[in-house]
């Protein structure tokens, strides 16, 4: 095969050319993927033994190379057959699913005959249903010459997109090539840190890097990958972030190359989530209620043309790009995620479950290199995708707008629940595992519901389509339950209701096939150490590099003092709020400018915020709220302009702890008044419990570690650039202890004051 070919899929080359129609997301009772692949086990293995299956296949059409693998073939009845899982009634499914699957078979068909020198060849399609377990099957006979005819015809709708796409790798990578950095010099450490990222895609692996905030760690990680990606034949960048900020510095950082270089063909695209993203939120995403979802792939050629003319296919772009071509932007967004080069979006997009970007990589053979941007987040986000929660209110809410034969079903679940509730009295209490009573009636429910649906295509009632999706959810992850989750219950305030949940505490399991599928995964940020801790965690291979990049800043610029006499503890907080207003009214009164003061919940601060402007009513003070709004954050944050004098306060953890960027006289100080340590609880002290029992450092793992690196991000807002100059306090005595002393960054000339 030449380097000029553009290889392409089976599936991938069937729907560019077959799809059309309406865009059609109604809920339908679609089997999950460990059901598909059963219901494919089930049909082949009822056929007879010279029965091939996976059959792989591969033909030319001037530049393409298409590939595939063919569900089942038949050498007696000479028979290929494209095998296709569904629930409910096979009438109900829509016209162009069908019209996409005739394509895919078809194709198949003349890459066997072409293959194997047939004539002829029988052509199926075998509609499977999951729950009857009954089989149609759909025949017709084809010729060689017919099948080539329909082969070539496909291939000649798809092959000027793939010269256009030959003609663009071959000019990006030429691009890229000639990419010089975008700015005269690498500021101190931004080198060191674009070396390894380098080094890491030149040798196909991964790699933690700490890095200082302020030194540019987005271009700093996105510049060496580019510059990989023409020999390591790098198909696709994935840049991912926790939060928008940073999604926000991956466009900015990708404007300023393109800027620098204006003739590299260069495709960058934001991936953003569907509420944010939908038009219509009232509508539902189908034809016959969304005008963006009717008629969306007959349009979808055009706006998908238009769209490659838009270099940087941001959240606006992307809605101007589908309002003009009558699409819906979400989902044109979802397609474009095939032709970019570079994808921006939220960790979910590869590390979930049911991850797109994931999912095409997968299907499509790309070398993709990942760029995880505040990776100190991944584990908690991890565990997050990987966990499920079942609430007893909620099947109570589900049964009442259920009909008949589903709130059967669900009243079974709800006796199971009861029987689970009376062996376990405790407010908290960790269960076995999911027993075999609880899933069977999920199961059963989630059929029946499934069932149901099928019969009347049309709304769930919300409260029942949301219990639906939990109870999927809760018996996927119950199929891999093992010893990095823990199941457990926990009652609610009136006693009457409880939470079952499968909570994951160590991902590494899940995330070990991203990893491996990615030709490299960069995991970077300011606290990634101790790199053990990520590495467990996480489950990154074992030859992961590591790097911590020295800091371009020194002890001159920040002064760091630990309040060493104050306790945050939480029954001695009453006795620190008199200490820590004082604490911060002389600081400003030093030095007054913008400051930003921490504390560990929103009741810590507004009693602190509340006691500063009492005994301080001349100092400006702004508070962070519960649950604000982006305008709200905005807000918030343009407080803290040069010429601004005040102080800040906030929550550690939260919107204003990581990933906003104050450089200069915006703020000169921030006031740390927690060690950051998770709550004490009965779900953390099982956690503590788990990582004590699987890596012997129970408490560092569940408490010390997550905790420093909230109070070590908080901290490093202070500091951006070289100029800058500011001051720290850690207020509890314990950061004086050396275990903590030790987690602080190198850099830091910390001195303890006795007050």
């Amino acid at each position: 095969m030449s380097e000029a070919q553009y290889v392409v899929a089976v599936r991938a080359l069937c729907e560019f050319t077959a799809k059309r129609g309406d865009l059609d997301l109604r809920f339908t009772p679609s089997p999950t993927a460990q059901e598909g692949m059963a219901g494919h086990a089930v049909v082949t293995a009822r056929r007879g033994a010279g029965y091939q299956t996976e059959v792989s296949l591969s033909g030319d059409y001037g530049p393409l190379h298409v590939r595939g693998r063919a569900d089942g073939y038949d050498p007696e009845q000479n028979l290929i057959e494209e095998i296709k899982t569904y629930r409910g009634q096979l009438s109900s499914m829509p016209d162009n699913h069908r019209h996409l699957h005739w394509a895919q078979v078809r194709v198949y068909g003349h890459l066997l005959c072409a293959a194997r020198g047939l004539d002829q060849v029988e052509l199926a399609l075998v509609y499977y249903e999951i729950g009857s377990g009954l089989e149609t099957s759909l025949r017709e006979t084809r010729s060689a010459a017919e099948l080539k005819a329909l082969f070539e015809e496909a291939c000649s709708r798809f092959v000027a997109w793939a010269e256009q796409e030959l003609r663009h790798r071959e000019a990006r990578d030429e691009g890229l090539l000639a990419l010089r950095f975008p700015h005269a010099d690498f500021r101190p450490g931004q080198r060191q840190l674009a070396e390894a990222v380098f080094k890491a895609n030149a040798s196909k692996r991964c790699l933690l890097a700490q890095a200082p905030t302020g030194i540019g760690k987005t271009i700093g990680s996105l510049f060496p990958v580019l510059k990989a990606a023409p020999s390591q034949r790098i198909d696709k960048i994935f840049f991912l972030a926790a939060k928008t900020p940073g999604r926000q510095l991956a466009l900015d950082a990708t404007r300023t190359l393109c800027a620098h270089a204006p003739e590299l063909p260069l495709r960058v695209l934001e991936l953003t989530a569907r509420d944010k993203a939908c038009e219509h939120p009232d509508k539902a995403c189908h034809g016959d209620a969304c005008p963006l979802a009717q008629g969306f792939y007959d349009r979808l050629p055009a706006a998908r043309q238009a769209a490659l003319e838009v270099p940087m296919l941001d959240r606006a772009a992307l809605r101007e790009v589908g309002l003009a071509h009558d699409v819906c932007p979400y989902y044109l967004g979802s397609e474009m995620a095939r032709w970019t080069d570079i994808a921006v979006g939220d960790y979910n997009y590869y590390f979930d479950g049911s991850a797109m970007l994931y999912a095409l990589a997968q299907a499509n053979g790309w070398r993709a290199s990942v760029l995880v941007d505040e990776a100190h987040n991944m584990v908690a986000r991890a565990r997050s995708m990987y966990s499920g929660e079942l609430d007893r209110a909620a099947l109570r809410a589900a049964r009442a707008g259920a009909p008949p034969l589903v709130k059967k079903a669900l009243t079974r679940i709800g006796r199971v629940w009861a029987e689970i509730d009376g062996s376990a009295p405790l407010p908290y209490q960790v269960l076995d595992t999911p027993g075999d009573k609880l899933l069977d009636a999920l199961t059963g429910a989630t059929s029946a519901i499934n069932d149901f649906v099928a019969e009347n295509p049309g709304a769930l009632d919300p409260d029942l389509q949301r219990f639906h999706f939990d109870a999927l959810q809760f018996t996927r992850l119950a199929e891999s339950f093992g010893e990095h989750s823990v199941y457990d219950l926990t009652r609610q305030r009136n006693e009457k209701d409880s939470l079952l949940c499968i909570r994951n505490v160590v991902p590494a399991s899940f995330l070990k096939p991203r990893f491996e599928q990615a030709h490299s995964v960069t995991l970077f940020s300011a606290t990634l150490s101790p790199w053990h801790y990520f590495a467990d965690l996480l489950g990154l291979p074992e030859d992961s590099g590591w790097v911590d990049v020295e800091s371009p800043f020194h002890a001159g610029q920040l002064k760091v003092h630990i309040a060493a006499r104050i306790s945050t503890r939480y029954q001695h907080r009453a006795a620190s709020l008199a200490p820590i207003a004082r604490l911060m009214a002389d600081q400003y009164a030093q030095a007054p400018g913008n400051y930003l003061a921490f504390f560990s919940s929103f009741d810590y601060l507004e009693q602190a915020a509340n006691l500063f402007a009492e005994l301080h009513p001349d100092v400006p003070i702004w508070r962070q709220e519960r649950r604000m709004s982006e305008p709200e954050r905005a807000a918030f944050l343009a407080r803290f302009h040069p010429e601004g004098r005040g102080i800040g306060f906030a929550v550690l953890g939260g919107s204003f702890g990581e990933g906003i960027d104050l450089p200069g006289a915006r703020l000169i100080g921030a006031f740390v008044a927690t060690l950051g340590l998770p709550q004490l609880n009965p779900v953390n002290e099982q956690l503590r419990a788990r990582m004590q029992a699987m890596f012997g450092a129970g408490y560092d793992y569940t408490y010390l570690y997550p905790g420093l690196q909230k109070v070590v991000q908080a901290a490093g807002r202070v500091i951006r650039t070289e100029q800058d100059q500011g001051v720290v306090y850690l207020i509890d005595d314990r950061f004086d202890q050396p275990a903590v002393r030790a987690l602080l960054p190198r850099w830091w000339q910390v001195d303890r004051i006795a007050d």
